[in-house]
């Protein structure tokens, strides 16, 4: 159950477009106190090229269909997320190894898209940073195990023409276009050789969920890596782009921790989006829909938290997304695990969703809610006050009529016979997070055919 209830329309005199490419965007520790990746039960918590900041690169490109694209092709084509994280000021104890740190050396992280394609870019965000960040050279190519590539699809990124870029800080990139066969539901791994940089006030995602490699040197085109420093989060990578056709589209993924991925497998690629994801490439009507995991270890909606919260960065990571089409939010619980005043924040959380579902159509995108999972057996969240808040948060989600479907994953992982409990076979042991097993439960429960309005 939980799928796909639609309690609400797109309103009356509202005329849903394909879905943006957006803009580019301006602008986690798995740690922390009390948001939902740590504390107490919460959820996760060379020489300077031309300057190319904020620009986000053309939109133009040179074409080439995607691979694996959705089915049907009108010739028109445009901009769409493949894979794409979202950045935070990376905390001291996330920060990069050092030694060898980042300054002068390389950084290989490996991600792992959802749709294919033949022309790409990436982007690169110093949003954070308080210094420049200077790329000397950037490479991509299909990741295999480990740290190491297929050096036959290996290639040089430019940017404005230049191997080489410097982004001021507060500021991001993209590479110009190039080609590349990129596979659907696959790794690839970006190679990053620094100059100048700090290694100590660095942008990244610290809940990664998957392994990252930095080599002394310029090892960019290194089949693999000897004996590299290793750490599980990433730096300064936020987002590849496929040229597709323009019937392909992608789903935001917005949230804490549970949707961040705690509770999954380090560089298993098995929390809840990446399993929709495979989920939407089996089935043919929805085998062109990219998933964009936008969630963030300790994340809030309101204040506080991890990163900066939902409200702060929904442009960034949901409306300034490439080819979006879709938004899920499923955020909420560190507010209430974390307040003395439940009811209020209930209040302000349905405030702050009214919010996200008005720049959503005003965008014409669709908005799906999903209601606040159980988290009555994790004893720094759990209050009989705030569970009541939380019963009022959903009753809204569910009941409005305000988001254009509710896909109720509350009633697919909670125990029938404790509702404000997750089923103990999905429960990591926290009464907060849910295992792989949860984690694909709560994709199985979702209703594919709300990707193909």
């Amino acid at each position: 159950m939980g799928g796909g209830n639609r309690p609400g329309r797109p309103p009356k005199g509202r005329t849903p477009r394909p879905g943006g490419d957006g803009g580019t965007a301006t602008g986690g520790s798995d740690g922390g106190s009390g948001g939902s990746d740590g504390g107490s039960g919460g959820t996760d918590g060379g020489s300077a090229g031309t300057p190319v900041a904020g620009a986000g690169g053309s939109d133009a490109g040179s074409g080439g269909e995607a691979m694996g694209g959705g089915a049907g092709n009108d010739g028109m084509m445009h901009w769409v997320g493949t894979w794409g994280t979202s950045p935070q000021l990376t905390e001291e104890h996330n920060n990069p190894p050092n030694p060898p740190g980042l300054a002068n050396n390389t950084l290989r992280q490996i991600v792992y898209v959802s749709i294919g394609g033949s022309t790409l870019r990436v982007q690169f965000s110093n949003a954070f940073g308080n210094s420049p960040v200077t790329i000397n050279a950037a490479h991509i190519a299909l990741a295999t195990n480990g740290s190491g590539i297929d050096p036959s699809t290996d290639v040089g990124l430019t940017f404005e023409g230049s191997p080489s870029v410097t982004i001021p800080a507060g500021q991001e990139v993209f590479s110009d276009p190039f080609e590349f066969a990129l596979p659907q539901q696959t790794k690839v791994a970006v190679s990053i050789y620094f100059g100048q940089t700090s290694n100590t006030v660095v942008t990244g995602h610290p809940g990664s969920r998957t392994t990252s490699y930095i080599q002394t040197g310029n090892a960019v085109s290194a089949e693999s890596m000897s004996s590299p420093a290793m750490t599980d989060h990433w730096y300064i990578l936020t987002g590849i782009d496929v040229m597709a056709p323009t019937t392909s589209k992608a789903v935001v993924t917005l949230g804490d921790s549970i949707t961040d991925g705690r509770g999954s497998t380090t560089n298993g690629n098995d929390r809840w989006p990446d399993v929709l994801s495979r989920r939407l490439r089996e089935n043919s009507a929805t085998a062109g829909v990219a998933v964009l995991n936008m969630g963030v270890g300790g994340n809030t909606v309101l204040t506080g938290g991890l990163g900066p919260t939902a409200r702060a960065r929904f442009d960034r990571d949901v409306l300034e997304q490439r080819g979006v089409r879709w938004v899920i939010v499923l955020e909420g619980v560190n507010d209430l695990g974390n307040t003395g005043n439940p009811q209020q924040v209930a209040d302000q959380l349905i405030a702050a969703y009214q919010e996200f579902i008005d720049k959503a159509h005003a965008k014409g995108l669709l908005i799906y809610g999903v209601p606040i999972l159980p988290f009555g057996k994790n004893t720094g969240y759990f209050t009989p006050d705030r569970e009541a808040a939380r019963q009022k948060v959903n009753e809204w989600i569910r009941t409005s009529g305000k988001f254009d479907a509710v896909i109720d994953l509350d009633e697919a992982v909670r125990d029938p016979n404790n509702p404000q409990n997750l089923r103990a076979e999905y429960d990591t042991g926290d009464g907060l997070h849910l295992n792989q097993t949860g984690l694909k439960a709560m994709a199985d429960a979702i209703d594919l055919s709300l990707f193909t309005e």
